[in-house]
């Protein structure tokens, strides 16, 4: 407003804030071992104090931008949803099992490390979960790595390198949508812009596999196809494993994204691609719209994983799954139902409400000009791009080590 005073605090200030913030974080995520939801709603409460009655900022302004950060993020808030629905109808329709089938076809002892990176990659694309991707396909590839004789940490390290990147590149990660979301770019250009930093770096990881896989390439253990081939019975169980339904609904978002579509529609039309798909198979409409809103919830994985050691055995007769050990097939479905039960709606909520209180945050610390006093010094001292993405860099860095979370950083 025209002749107002805009109140600042000072550079102290502003520092002892940050730092009372990163210690409620802080405290609160690793001292409590709570979730980072209540400890930043915490933060952003004591940051408005300070900033109310210390530095003098209006409840009007600070309220105002709170939902100014609130509305910057509509379009990432929505696209999450978009996300949750998504993956629920694709890993219905055959889309994600089918990934992970055929994906496992490539498996052998010669590329079994360059394998272990793309499949990991694949999967983590089409999930747009890391840590989803390692504790499951992770741990499977982890098992089939020590019967070959490869150390586990090195094949950790190529699991890790795949989910990250997969994570990183995927459309459906929350992350991934967020950052563009708060910069105010859009979602595609985002990810084509990263390629130009992780593409060569993959490259890299991908040569580095290949030669890595020579010294390999004829096991010091022997070739275990039995694990690989237990997932893949079982999936096959489950679903309709077709490569038909593995690739139309993401070709159908692929050609969308190349043709500049907007993420939130692109998203909308693969999952109703995929709900049909899933209808084809034999799925009733009702439960075609309730794995877009609670998830998918496996039935053959699930049986499987809960069944006791006198039970097992016939469910595995049920389902016409032969020729494994029921100790493995036990393992395997407790891993697969880790994957598949995933995905709807409701899946999302607590992102979206993390991601929220950390928007009011972020709120309140722009109205009260934390960041802004503390920043502008360095600000001004950035006179070249290399400069300022240093400064980035650094920033986030920062952000993340004292806030611990990377939504805020």
């Amino acid at each position: 407003m025209e002749g107002s005073t805009v109140r600042k605090p000072s550079v102290g200030l502003a520092f002892v804030t940050f730092v009372g913030i990163a210690g409620i974080i802080s405290y609160g995520l690793l001292g409590l071992g709570l979730d980072a939801h209540v400890p930043i709603a915490l933060a952003a409460i004591f940051a408005g104090l300070i900033g109310k009655f210390i530095v003098g900022v209006s409840w009007t302004e600070i309220s105002t931008a709170i939902s100014s950060a609130i509305t910057s993020a509509i379009d990432a808030l929505l696209i999450l949803i978009a996300i949750g629905m998504l993956v629920g109808s694709w890993v219905q329709a055959g889309v994600v099992p089918g990934m992970i089938y055929y994906g496992f076809d490539l498996l052998s002892p010669g590329i079994f490390l360059l394998a272990t990176l793309l499949i990991c990659s694949v999967v983590s694309l089409a999930t747009g979960s890391s840590w989803g991707v390692g504790g499951t396909v992770g741990v499977a590839l982890i098992g089939i790595a020590a019967g070959l004789g490869i150390p586990a940490p090195l094949t950790a390290g190529i699991i890790i390198s795949g989910a990250y990147f997969g994570d990183k590149m995927s459309p459906l990660s929350d992350t991934t949508n967020l950052a563009p979301a708060v910069s105010g770019s859009n979602l595609f250009d985002h990810i084509r812009a990263m390629v130009w930093t992780t593409g060569p770096t993959y490259v890299i990881v991908v040569i580095i596999t290949i030669v890595l896989g020579f010294g390999y390439a004829n096991g010091t253990g022997a070739f275990d196809a039995s694990r690989i081939d237990a997932f893949q019975a079982i999936l096959a169980a489950e679903f309709d494993i077709n490569p038909i339904y593995a690739i139309v609904p993401p070709l159908i978002v692929l050609v969308l994204a190349i043709t500049k579509c907007p993420a939130l529609p692109s998203m909308m039309a693969g999952t109703a691609a995929a709900s049909v798909l899933a209808m084809i198979q034999g799925f009733s409409l009702s439960e075609a719209l309730e794995a877009i809103h609670y998830g998918y919830h496996s039935t053959v994985a699930t049986k499987l994983a809960e069944a006791g050691a006198g039970d097992i055995t016939a469910a595995l007769t049920e389902y016409n799954i032969t020729g494994f050990a029921p100790e493995m097939a036990h393992e395997v479905a407790s891993l697969l139902t880790e994957l598949l039960n995933r995905g709807g709606l409701d899946s999302m909520m607590w992102s979206l409400s993390l991601i929220m209180i950390a928007l009011v945050l972020g709120g309140v610390m722009e109205s009260c000009h934390y960041l802004e006093v503390l920043l502008n010094p360095l600000l001004f001292k950035v006179r070249k791009v290399g400069g300022f993405v240093t400064l980035v860099v650094v920033s986030c860095f920062a952000s993340n080590l004292f806030l611990g979370d990377q939504y805020l950083g």
